[in-house]
């Protein structure tokens, strides 16, 4: 997905990397040719998307066939909102995935609302599930907030996938906290649907259910949260201390058309 820092965390990208990103040095992914989060790694094949959202579904399914063309026995995954499964994108990368049995795993994040349209006027079924049938593919409901549900089900999907069982579309219901912006003040959402929702906050409930079992200890807790802090100042200083690309070297990776065709 377009902009996900968590995808990055979480396939090994060091937080330096994405603060040298935003910088726009030259230690970034893009070399500080681009200060957003549109970026790569193919180290840790993470592929880059692009930013029209539901448009990066087709380009995860071409990975997944190209990957399996290759012999490589890989899985393509990707995810986006409730919105993004309105457009044709959507259906045309996961209808061609299923009829050629790609190794893909789609994640639709039910937000509840795209920007401010609620799911009650973004389409006529019950679920976005409910399409999984229509594709002849396997697809599956799961609480969004529920980190443990999340993981089971995309690691069944996932070797589902990789066994030649084809894609598998997931809806995991949660909820945005916050607007689609800085300048979107989420006016248009109830209240009291937020307070339900903070309830459910994904982080608090794994930590309450670690302390629960007994996994977890306050003391532990509170040193891992003061170990994080001291490592994000640390590659906070590194970033700063990367340097900022070479001008003459702007143009390496760069590709352009002159309109002729070339």
């Amino acid at each position: 997905m377009h902009r996900d820092l968590g995808s990055h965390l979480a396939f090994g990208q060091r937080p330096f990397k994405l603060f040298a990103q935003y910088m726009g040095r030259a230690d970034g992914p893009t070399r500080g040719r681009d200060g957003n989060t549109h970026m790569s790694d193919r180290d840790l094949q993470i592929v880059g998307m692009i930013s029209h959202l539901g448009a990066m579904i087709p380009v995860a399914v071409g990975a997944a066939i190209g990957s399996k063309l290759q012999g490589l026995n890989a899985v393509a995954l990707t995810y986006i909102g409730d919105g993004g499964a309105s457009i044709g994108d959507f259906h045309e990368g996961l209808n061609f995935a299923a009829v050629v049995n790609a190794p893909f795993v789609l994640i639709v994040e039910n937000n509840q609302y795209a920007y401010s349209t609620p799911v009650i006027a973004q389409y006529g079924a019950a679920r976005i599930i409910d399409r999984a049938p229509g594709y002849g593919i396997s697809g599956e409901v799961i609480d969004g907030n529920n980190v443990y549900a999340v993981y089971e089900t995309c690691k069944a999907a996932v070797e589902r996938a990789r066994q030649g069982g084809g894609p598998t579309l997931i809806e995991a219901v949660t909820m945005c906290m916050r607007g689609h912006s800085e300048h979107d003040d989420h006016f248009y959402v109830p209240q009291e649907l937020l307070d339900k929702w903070a309830e459910r906050d994904p982080l608090l409930r794994a930590q309450r259910f670690l302390e629960h079992t007994g996994y977890l200890k306050e003391k532990d807790r509170l040193e891992m949260e003061a170990q994080t802090v001291e490592f994000i100042e640390a590659e906070i200083a590194l970033a700063l201390k990367s340097p900022y690309p070479k001008t003459d070297d702007l143009v390496d990776s760069v590709f352009y058309s002159t309109g002729g065709g070339q």
